[in-house]
């Protein structure tokens, strides 16, 4: 980070000023060494300790209404409650309706489909590491940066968040806990997670470990500010919770669904209670800037059963929505020191791609040099001028396909107006459930955003066709590979541990990037390395597609043979150039259907 000087201040003082302190009487040279002195240690860079520790909180599937501040009478979220009453408040801030997109946005200060992230599956969640993430913004100021809890955004180099600027992490794979990368087993209780590159058994329920591995990395060092990133899984699905925390809300009559999921709620409540109490103590409060945020609407609508009406602070649309109840969701910052507190609402129209911009400007980071961002600066609107911030119209985008369609599920968005795929305009002052369709009555607000919609979906075209691929013999070998990835134009990839264990007959290709020529040994594994059983396969076929573009490099190349199913799937070595490529495989069962290999280890082997 450039050093910070105090230039204001040095500004300020002058010869004539500093006679007239009370405190100062002198004249002449003696004067005149103390006032150069004075300056000299005004102009002193800042100290590490002196420049704000960041912690990004991001939970997962919690929605606007799930906060008791937000007039949920029935939720009890007190230290949520508090943290709203003590901060500055972003009224109408906006992310992705799922996911991966909108985490690939908060990283980047890009749109999700300018980056190539518009799924949570399918090869299309993957952040490619030419771009600049905010872990890699903080990093190169001269923070440490720590990550726990939820990633999704890629499960292998150059993906994974140490590839994007974090040098510790702890977290489960894939979108949720339990799901097909993450460690086969895992339910939310003394799990495995990795840490740094290894897995490790831990105990206790997973949002306690995310904030109990927070806490200790905090802890760690003093010689340098953190940017710690905690994203939780809560409370997106599987509901499972501690009964501690459930039952309270079942006594109220709640469904068992929406009991979890409160109670899920609660249980982030009290951590974030527990991480405040730390900061306090430690003394580190004051100059901490504590971010609250999460990454679409509620899914409480899935979880909900037996016909229980949940609150939404009167929106339409849940998670996976276009509308404002899909991807308008709560944001709190407080910093003592930078005087953001007092639980001051900012208005204007905002979004996840503003946040990174926000940071650089706020705390006067240093950006590195990368790709233009889409984001804008919120520090003149969070001070509160009128000005702050220019007229614009912001899309979110549903898009769960290989290639996104134009205005599917898509809303474009301008002050008070939402255009819902490019048809229906809604007044979200007046209308904040969005049932009064006005595109008749205003064809001319329509028109207007449209026009916008159309530039912006002109300048993400280049994007369309991007393909995010995983780098083998990079910085992660041996690397293993897991079939929530492959890269599916139809149908869904075998994304989730219930796939593997009931042996879904699917298939896809992993798309990849030999980063160095030479010798591979490739293995297919119908069950992951660390688990012990037979394949049940009786042949194995492994076809790697290459795009080198060299006349003398054959366009394909195939391995593969019979196998004993009583056993593990065999290795087999191939000999690659460098380039993009698709690596698929083909296993045949003993009544001869075929699947895809869920998991695949290669290994760069030397030239």
């Amino acid at each position: 980070m450039p050093q910070v000087f105090q230039a204001a201040v040095v500004g300020a003082v002058s010869y004539s000023h500093a006679r007239r302190l009370s405190l100062v009487h002198l004249e002449g040279p003696i004067m005149r060494q103390l006032l150069v002195l004075l300056l000299v240690i005004i102009a002193l860079p800042v100290s590490a300790e002196s420049r704000p520790n960041v912690i990004l909180i991001i939970t997962d599937d919690q929605g606007y209404g799930d906060i008791g501040a937000h007039g949920n009478d029935i939720i009890q979220t007190p230290n949520l409650d508090r943290l709203h009453s003590e901060s500055v408040r972003l009224t109408d801030y906006h992310v992705d309706p799922t996911c991966s997109p909108t985490r690939a946005a908060l990283m980047t200060g890009r749109y999700s489909t300018r980056v190539g992230v518009w799924h949570t599956i399918n090869g299309r969640s993957l952040l490619a590491g030419e771009e600049t993430t905010l872990a890699e913004v903080f990093k190169a100021n001269g923070y440490r940066t720590g990550m726990f809890g939820k990633w999704h955004l890629g499960e292998n180099y150059p993906c994974r968040p140490q590839d994007q600027g974090f040098d510790h992490v702890v977290w489960h794979k894939g979108g949720g806990v339990g799901q097909g990368p993450d460690y086969l087993g895992n339910d939310y209780f003394d799990d495995h997670y990795e840490v740094n590159g290894a897995w490790q058994k831990f105990e206790g329920y997973c949002t306690d470990v995310w904030f109990d591995q927070a806490i200790r990395y905090i802890g760690e060092k003093k010689d340098k500010p953190f940017f710690v990133y905690l994203a939780t899984n809560a409370p997106h699905g599987p509901w499972f919770v501690d009964d501690k925390y459930s039952k309270p809300y079942r006594d109220a009559g709640l469904p068992q669904g929406a009991a979890n999921f409160y109670g899920m709620v609660t249980n982030i409540d009290e951590n974030l209670g527990r991480l405040r109490a730390h900061l306090e103590e430690s003394g580190l409060a004051d100059n901490t800037l504590l971010i609250y945020t999460t990454d679409n609407g509620t899914a409480l609508g899935h979880a909900q059963g037996g016909g229980f009406k949940f609150f939404n602070a009167n929106m339409r649309g849940i998670k996976s929505t276009q509308y404002d109840g899909g991807h308008r969701v709560p944001f709190f910052m407080h910093w003592p020191k930078g005087s953001l507190v007092g639980g001051r609402d900012v208005d204007p129209l905002c979004a996840h791609i503003d946040v990174l911009p926000t940071l650089v400007d706020v705390l006067k980071l240093d950006k590195p040099k990368g790709r233009a961002l889409d984001g804008l600066s919120l520090k003149r609107a969070i001070a509160g001028e009128a000005d702050g911030l220019p007229e614009r119209t912001i899309v979110a985008s549903v898009q769960r396909k290989f290639v996104p369609d134009k205005w599917d599920r898509t809303v474009a968005m301008n002050g008070k107006w939402r255009l819902v795929d490019g048809k229906a305009l809604y007044d979200i002052k007046k209308d904040p459930g969005q049932q009064n369709d006005l595109a008749g009555k205003r064809p001319e607000v329509v028109a207007m955003l449209s026009q916008d919609y159309d530039r912006w979906w002109e300048s993400m075209r280049p994007s369309l066709q991007k393909v995010t691929r995983y780098g083998i013999g990079g910085g992660e070998n041996p690397m293993t590979m897991m079939s929530h990835d492959w890269l599916m134009e139809k149908g869904g990839a075998a994304w989730h541990q219930n796939h593997v264990r009931r042996n879904a007959l699917i298939n896809g290709p992993f798309a990849v990037n030999v980063v160095k020529p030479g010798k591979y040994r490739i293995t297919p594994m119908r069950w992951p390395e660390y688990v012990d059983k037979p394949s049940g396969c009786v042949k194995v076929a492994i076809d790697i597609e290459l795009h080198a573009g060299d006349p003398a490099v054959p366009a394909a190349m195939r391995h593969g043979g019979e196998c004993d199913p009583a056993q593990r799937l065999p290795s087999y070595e191939f000999d690659l150039p460098a380039g993009p490529a698709e690596l698929t495989t083909t296993l045949t069962r003993e009544d001869g259907k075929t699947f895809g290999a869920y998991y695949v280890k290669v290994e760069y082997l030397g030239e």
